[in-house]
C-alpha cells in the first residue's frame, strides 16, 4: 500500500514538473541562454519552499511516518568536490536537455527518445558505484 502512495505522489508530481514546461528541453535550453527567467523563477521558488520546509520540520519537530526523527547532516567542508559534480551535472543537464526528474516525465508523456538519456543515467551510476572505493571522498 505504501508502494502506491509513492506512485501517485510520483505521477502527480510529473504532471505538475510537464504542465509548468519544467520538462520542456526548450524552456531548458531557454534557460541555458539566459533567454528567458521561467525556469529560474521555477527553481527558485522550489528552493524557497524546501528552505521554508526545513525550518518548520526543526521548528516543530516533525517525525517521519514511522514516527522516528529526521535528522538533518551538516555538509562536507570544501568547494571541489561540489565545484567538479555540478559542473558534470550541468554539463550532462545541458547535453541531454533533462536531469533525472524530468527524464522520467518525458518518458511517461510519450517521447520514447528519452529512454537513452535514462540508460545512460542508470550505467553512469552503476559505474559510479564501481570506481567509488578509487574516488578520493571515499
Amino acid at each position: 500500500m505504501k508502494a502506491f502512495k509513492f506512485l501517485f505522489a510520483g505521477i502527480i508530481f510529473g504532471i505538475i514538473m510537464f504542465k509548468s514546461g519544467a520538462a520542456s528541453w526548450y524552456r531548458i535550453f531557454e534557460m541555458f541562454q539566459f533567454d528567458s527567467f521561467h525556469m529560474y523563477g521555477l527553481m527558485g521558488s522550489a528552493l524557497m519552499v524546501g528552505i521554508f520546509g526545513i525550518q518548520i520540520i526543526k521548528h516543530f519537530d516533525v517525525k517521519t511516518i514511522d514516527r522516528k526523527p529526521i535528522e538533518f547532516h551538516d555538509k562536507q567542508k570544501g568547494y571541489k568536490r561540489y565545484l567538479i559534480g555540478g559542473t558534470i551535472f550541468g554539463l550532462g543537464w545541458a547535453l541531454s536537455g533533462a536531469c533525472l526528474g524530468p527524464m522520467f516525465t518525458l518518458l511517461g508523456a510519450g517521447f520514447l527518445t528519452i529512454s537513452i538519456v535514462i540508460i545512460s543515467a542508470i550505467a553512469g551510476t552503476f559505474i559510479y558505484g564501481l570506481l567509488i572505493k578509487f574516488l578520493p571522498h571515499y
